[in-house]
């Protein structure tokens, strides 16, 4: 395997989709994984169209069975595996009084579990295959501020921040980095949903980031083509928070 191969989550859409279209523009082969597979396919074809290597492929990372046929498949379309963008994620903003379980634990299989069962293929067969490797999960702001009615997205945003670190330290021995990118809001479909089911101010939003604006899917594709390459060799167990100075903004 000589060119380097990054599985990306979520690829059917927003951070995804424009991750491995991305990737793919640096030299990287990209595995897209998408739930839907229809939606896989469509960004992997986008990527082979414009001259890149993709290959599409259909996963739950809900489920660690299908987080392992995730790696094996693209193992045996691409010849391996060197590293993943998990960006796979759901939103669903609800009042923590009457949120429905089935809405709690959707959401914790899909942000928190998910991201741990792909990191744990991945990080299996880069172990087995003795390969150094690079692991991004993307994260959010909500690792660190809370927002009302996002119970459940916080919790597990929260998770994943504390979980790169775990597997940070674990697999350090084993040459594998593993961090975290927190954006604050992302101009995406799910964004663009929210802001009309007026979940979201795109206004209020502006004026609370310091840079005045929404984050754009090439920041986050920016951030993760550094943590993935050899400049971020000696940076593991981090979050990278893309948010506009979102965090560090504390006037009233």
């Amino acid at each position: 395997m000589n060119q380097s191969v990054i599985i990306v989550t979520g690829a059917g859409s927003g951070i995804g989709a424009h991750m491995c279209e991305a990737l793919s523009q640096i030299g990287h082969a990209v595995a897209c994984v998408d739930i839907v597979e229809s939606a896989a396919v469509q960004t992997a074809a986008r990527v082979v169209a414009s001259g890149g290597k993709a290959v599409a492929v259909t996963a739950n990372i809900a489920s660690q069975a299908s987080s392992v046929s995730m790696v094996e498949e693209t193992v045996a379309q691409l010849g391996g595996v060197t590293g993943l963008v998990n960006c796979a994620g759901i939103s669903k903003p609800g009042d923590s009084l009457t949120y429905a379980s089935a809405d709690w634990e959707r959401m914790i299989d899909i942000q928190l579990n998910g991201a741990f069962y792909a990191a744990q293929a991945v990080g299996a067969r880069l172990v087995a295959d003795r390969m150094p490797g690079s692991l991004v999960m993307i994260s959010s702001t909500n690792a660190e501020a809370a927002f009302p009615r996002r119970a459940a997205y916080c919790a597990a945003k929260a998770g994943v921040a504390m979980l790169v670190k775990v597997l940070a330290i674990e697999w350090a021995i084993h040459g594998i980095r593993v961090n975290a990118i927190g954006p604050a809001y992302v101009e995406t479909e799910m964004t663009r949903r929210n802001i009309e089911a007026g979940n979201v101010d795109r206004a209020q939003i502006e004026r609370r980031i310091p840079l005045g604006r929404l984050a754009q899917p090439a920041d986050v594709s920016d951030a993760a083509t550094f943590l993935l390459s050899d400049k971020a060799s000696f940076i593991t167990g981090q979050s990278l928070y893309v948010d506009g100075g979102w965090l560090a903004y504390g006037y009233f």
